[in-house]
């Protein structure tokens, strides 16, 4: 070949790579895309767990059936179902959450995987975003399936709609802060042991399953300053006895929201 011919050939080659032939060029995806899928990655893994699973569906559902067919617990007047449901579906958003995303995302940490994606493409704070849109879509699917049992079994709900999601909302955000704050500090055994002692605890001094005016006089006055005691109390005042806005549980929420993210975003080690 001669010269003439071989520079020809690499003006040609390098015209043909100036007008795209080599496109999509090697590069980052757009961000909205690599949230989606790593949003879409992490539903996933938790809808797989069978640990999870029991969790954050078998062990809420179970509860609400069993408490709600059988003379256990003196939840007031009226059906028993209509005190349980409110307490159930805040059990729903603690257990996810807080308790499967800090045991989840306290072995990612262990593991390395945490550091891995923090070296990727995909910005941390896009990383939190995922999981936290993750939460969302599993809370979503819990909601729909507890609230359709709770209506087979005879739930009449009423009240604001907007005060119920805006509870629910301000729950995720205060569970979620706390279970990241327990994963990104401690050791993933201990976390594990501390989140699932915490879900105890809570089930039962949150108002979910045993209401609070069980407790003595000044043990509830702390109880009632618990993230779920709030939630199920603003919950239950809205569904059960048709409350517009409960700004006090909200007010209570908001806080620990605040509170809970700003700490992991302080204190949350990636490593």
């Amino acid at each position: 070949m001669s010269q003439a011919q071989l520079g020809a050939d690499r003006r040609g080659a390098a015209s043909v790579a100036a007008a795209g032939t080599y496109s999509p060029k090697p590069g980052a995806a757009p961000l909205r895309r690599m949230i989606g899928a790593q949003a879409a990655l992490e539903t996933r893994m938790l809808l797989r767990n069978g640990e999870q699973l029991l969790l954050t569906v078998v062990i809420p559902t179970l509860l609400l059936v069993l408490f709600s067919s059988a003379d256990i617990i003196d939840t007031g007047p009226g059906k028993a179902v209509d005190f349980l449901a409110p307490g159930i579906l805040a059990l729903a958003v603690m257990s996810t959450a807080f308790t499967g995303q800090a045991i989840a995302t306290g072995f990612e940490r262990r593991y390395g995987v945490l550091k891995r994606l923090a070296a990727s493409p995909l910005p941390r704070w896009g990383l939190m975003t995922a999981k936290t849109v993750s939460v969302l879509v599993t809370e979503i699917l819990q909601v729909i399936l507890l609230t359709a049992i709770a209506f087979a079994l005879g739930w009449s709900p009423h009240g604001n709609p907007f005060a119920v999601l805006l509870l629910l909302v301000l729950g995720t955000a205060a569970f979620s802060g706390l279970g990241l704050l327990m994963a990104g500090t401690l050791k993933a055994e201990a976390t594990l042991a501390a989140a699932n002692l915490v879900f105890l605890l809570l089930l039962v001094g949150g108002g979910v399953i045993v209401p609070l005016d069980k407790f003595p006089a000044g043990v509830q006055d702390v109880l009632g300053l618990l993230p779920i005691s709030a939630l199920s109390d603003g919950l239950r005042a809205v569904l059960q006895h048709g409350a517009q806005m409960p700004w006090g549980d909200l007010g209570i929420l908001a806080v620990w929201a605040v509170v809970g993210l700003g700490a992991a975003g302080r204190f949350f080690r990636w490593e």
